[in-house]
């Protein structure tokens, strides 16, 4: 995980956020095109890291895994569809969604098992395969043996409001009052340039207005 966080950023940058999609939201007998084309305003997972803002955001590099969904084949009626192989249509719809962002993904036809003592949480509207229906179905639908899944790792623009957030709420601690802050041996003096470098980190992820704001704040500071 380290090293594929590692290989996911550059200039200065050094975090990575998670996003999932658990169970993948995939109708059963709709295609993976299908399914992408039904979020092109959106995408289809949510983010895990506690990041305040939730929307995707600027994406500068990538790493995605799509587990359990294979290309059907079907007429084309959009490029998604014209894609050869589920690699094609899942790299295509990342090129779409984040324009000039850095992209891997891997594709993987074997789901994620659900078996038990996996917890059965799922919704009544999934199917033994986790795939979604149209309507709950009128019978109680047996337990859920596996799920499609995707799974991101992303160097986004969402982490600066993390990275700032945390920044300001520890330069807001009053040290002086707890003396046991640095009896591991930490100085004051390398406790502030810790603080400055997470201030510093945090800008590495800013895009146009965000910037100018977190510039005015530093002189208000």
């Amino acid at each position: 995980m380290m090293h594929l966080a590692e290989t996911l950023n550059f200039s200065g940058r050094k975090v990575v956020a998670a996003w999932a999609s658990v169970p993948f939201p995939a109708l059963r007998g709709y295609s993976l095109p299908d399914t992408l084309c039904a979020y092109q305003q959106d995408v289809p997972w949510k983010l895990l890291s506690s990041c305040r803002e939730q929307k995707v955001g600027c994406c500068f590099a990538q790493s995605v895994v799509l587990r359990g969904i294979c290309k059907e084949r079907k007429q084309p009626t959009s490029p998604l569809h014209a894609c050869e192989s589920t690699e094609q249509i899942l790299q295509h719809y990342l090129r779409t969604a984040f324009p000039g962002a850095f992209s891997t993904s891997r594709v993987l036809e074997q789901p994620c098992n659900t078996l038990p003592p996996y917890p059965q949480f799922f919704s009544p509207l999934l199917t033994r395969q986790g795939f979604v229906l149209d309507k709950a179905p009128s019978y109680s639908s047996a337990a859920v043996e596996s799920i499609p899944v995707l799974a991101a790792l992303q160097s986004s623009s969402v982490l600066h409001t993390l990275l700032y957030s945390l920044y300001k709420d520890v330069q807001k601690v009053n040290t002086g009052r707890w003396a046991s802050f640095f009896s591991a041996g930490v100085e004051q003096d390398d406790f502030q340039e810790a603080l400055e470098e997470l201030r510093t980190l945090s800008q590495c992820y800013e895009m146009g207005s965000e910037a100018d704001e977190s510039e005015d704040e530093a002189d208000s500071d």
